[in-house]
């Protein structure tokens, strides 16, 4: 480990063990300052502020334990190395008890003194990063509830800030987990209408039959069972915002009814000749390209043009890697709060493993695992083994190794999953692809054009 940029104070009151001590660590890297007792070890603490403290349990003046707990006083966080020549199991317990970050014998172990001060420049480091992100999520993190400063979440934050100031419709695309309900929400609670209900509707949720109903509202009488008039979620979100997810699973004759409502302003309950003036503002979504769901009639083209005067397309989380340190930090401090748990950050080792995964959940799926994470470790650090079994085991994170087929999938199924799974996982990369399952980029590139032509995929692949 380099130690360089790191200081160390040694406090001994042997001048030979202090000499020996600060030429050894000064050649290791660190910027070393040496105290012969207790006075001058709190003194040189106030002026060099040391990153680590290496002293004799016994001093003139006073103790190492004694010491201990004053230094930590003023930095709880900062690693104190305990030595003595006397040492026997009750001491070193106490010390551990009082906070040391370890307790060496004398005569030194070079070797291990090197092993425990590299131990103990991880922990700084680690420190060092959690309080970063702790300044940047206060600072600038992102943009209300939403994490990242990538230069892709950058064009999010501001397009949510335009479509804030004015009242257009907005279609929000994106993968499942990306979080376009969040982005629903921002949009309407920064703009005018914040103040004024803001109505969510799963359309993949409401059974085909109570679609029109639900949105709509009906009259008494108007079907079988229709003892009362009800009001419909649009009458519901007046003066406000409603927000209609998975816009391409309505079914696509109900869609036109959408679409006199956006253009007249009106609702007409069903079972009623009156329609009714409203004022609401829709926004929509779907984790469907647009192009693919019109091309498939699952989305009409007009409702289309007539919802997607902004389209705000939000990054899947494999495209904005660099997030993934302050987003899971940001978890940690979100879950620390809910459980009354106290953990610090995530160590390096759990970042790799987040970097080195595909994500096919998003931010989702990453708040699901530091949630189950933070419950277990509880304290300190979130560390690898507190990841499911999938993502610990494999420094890849498993899923970019596996490909999991649906139960009696056909041979010519099971070969399109395997062909557009690892296209997905080498970023649509067609030579890289055919180089991973041994064919040839012309034998992609046919299997991509037949799976358009059945309408199984997306024009832009």
């Amino acid at each position: 480990m380099n130690f360089q940029n790191l200081k160390l104070l040694v406090v001994d009151d042997e001048a030979a063990m202090r000499e020996v001590l600060e030429l050894r660590l000064t050649r290791a890297g660190f910027e070393v300052q040496v105290a012969e007792d207790g006075a001058e070890a709190r003194e040189l603490t106030e002026q060099f502020e040391p990153d680590i403290v290496l002293s004799d349990v016994v001093l003139p003046d006073t103790t190492g334990v004694a010491l201990l707990e004053n230094l930590r006083e003023g930095d709880p966080d900062r690693p104190v190395i305990l030595m003595t020549g006397y040492a026997t199991v009750d001491s070193a317990v106490e010390a551990m008890k009082h906070g040391a970050f370890d307790f060496l014998t004398k005569p030194l172990d070079y070797r291990q003194l090197e092993k425990t001060l590299e131990a103990a420049g991880q922990k700084i480091g680690r420190h060092q990063s959690a309080r970063s992100l702790e300044r940047q999520l206060e600072e600038d993190g992102g943009f209300r509830d939403f994490v990242g400063t990538s230069p892709k979440m950058s064009e999010v934050y501001q397009l949510l800030r335009v479509l804030s100031d004015n009242d257009a419709s907005a279609l929000i695309t994106g993968e499942s987990g990306t979080g376009k309900e969040l982005a629903a929400r921002t949009i309407h609670e920064c703009g005018p209408r914040a103040a004024a209900p803001f109505v969510a509707v799963n359309m993949a949720a409401l059974p085909e039959t109570l679609i029109e109903s639900e949105l709509f509202g009906h009259v008494r009488g108007a079907f079988t069972g229709a003892e009362r008039t009800h009001r419909g979620l649009f009458e519901s979100a007046d003066g406000g915002t409603i927000f209609l997810d998975e816009i391409a699973e309505m079914p696509i004759a109900i869609q036109p009814t959408l679409l006199r409502v956006l253009e007249e302003g009106t609702v007409r309950k069903l079972g009623s000749s009156k329609s009714k003036p409203i004022d609401v503002r829709v926004l929509a979504a779907t984790n469907q390209k647009p192009e693919t769901a019109i091309k498939n009639r699952k989305l009409r083209q007009d409702l289309y043009f007539r919802l997607a005067v902004f389209n705000l397309e939000l990054p899947p989380l494999r495209e904005r890697r660099e997030d993934l340190p302050l987003l899971a930090h940001a978890f940690v401090r979100q879950f620390n709060e809910k459980h009354g748990t106290k953990v610090e950050g995530v160590e390096g080792a759990v970042l790799q493993r987040f970097q080195e995964y595909h994500w096919p959940g998003n931010v989702r799926e990453l708040r699901n695992f530091m949630e189950r994470a933070v419950i277990l470790a509880k304290s300190g650090w979130v560390q690898a083994h507190h990841l499911p079994a999938f993502l610990r085991d494999s420094a890849t994170g498993s899923s970019a190794d596996v490909i999991a087929l649906p139960a009696k999938s056909t041979v010519a199924e099971a070969e399109k999953i395997l062909i557009l799974e690892t296209l997905k996982r080498l970023d649509y990369n067609r030579s890289k692809t055919a180089t991973a399952l041994g064919v040839t980029v012309r034998t992609i590139r046919n299997k991509l054009r037949r799976y358009r032509e059945a309408g199984e995929l997306d024009e832009d692949l």
